[in-house]
């Protein structure tokens, strides 16, 4: 069979072709392959996310999302508020916390006059008493909204022992022009409630928005 001229010069090419990779891999080491062959694309270490730090002290937290476990299912479980009776007036301690992204955030709330006779910005007693007009701690469930002499306000029932007047007693949740910020920039401490979460009239609505109805508002007092 004649071979054309043009396949000659095709068979040509490849067999230089060939002759110039195995003149490359005898210039390696005999059947070696290439030590940049053989490495591979390390990805970069990403530094993990550092741990986001709740604003909430560690017993408080767990005190109150076992307060919430013992609720039962009527009690909804995205959001909760807690309030820690054990820091002052003058620091904001009524923590906004949603159980499901981590967010939270702290606003000022008062405590009761009889909880403080003194007017010293800290919480010293609590009481489930009628007429005591001191705060009390436990778990409140947020009931209604209603308007009184506060405006808006919101109605809690007491779920505990410790708390359980707290209906019959009006602890609710309202604003107040004494539990501003500019309030403790002026006497170094909030006013004082009879019994209720007063919280600024400029901050009402955030809690409002936040806690709803039929969730939990949990307080306490704990001491090391």
């Amino acid at each position: 069979m004649d071979i054309s001229r043009r396949q000659m010069m095709l068979a040509g090419g490849v067999f230089a072709a060939t002759s110039m990779l195995a003149g490359g891999m005898r210039g390696q080491g005999s059947g070696s392959i290439p030590a940049a062959a053989l490495r591979t694309s390390v990805p970069p270490k990403v530094a993990a996310a550092p741990a986001v730090q709740s604003i909430v002290p560690p017993e408080l937290m767990a005190s109150a999302k076992a307060a919430l476990d013992r609720q039962d299912p009527s009690i909804l479980r995205d959001r909760m508020a807690v309030v820690d009776f054990a820091a002052a007036s003058s620091k904001p301690r009524l923590y906004l916390v949603d159980l499901l992204s981590g967010d939270e955030r702290a606003l000022l709330v008062t405590h009761g006059s009889g909880s403080d006779p003194d007017h010293s910005g800290w919480t010293k007693r609590l009481s489930n008493d009628h007429g005591s007009n001191a705060s009390s701690e436990g778990a409140f469930a947020a009931l209604n909204y209603y308007s009184g002499k506060h405006g808006r306000s919101q109605r809690l029932a007491g779920l505990d022992a410790s708390n359980s007047n707290a209906l019959d007693r009006a602890i609710v949740i309202h604003g107040a022009w004494y539990a501003e910020p500019d309030v403790v920039g002026a006497t170094g401490k909030l006013g004082r409630s009879q019994g209720c979460f007063a919280v600024g009239d400029t901050k009402i609505d955030t809690l409002f928005d936040h806690l709803g109805t039929n969730r939990l508002l949990y307080a306490a007092k704990l001491t090391a």
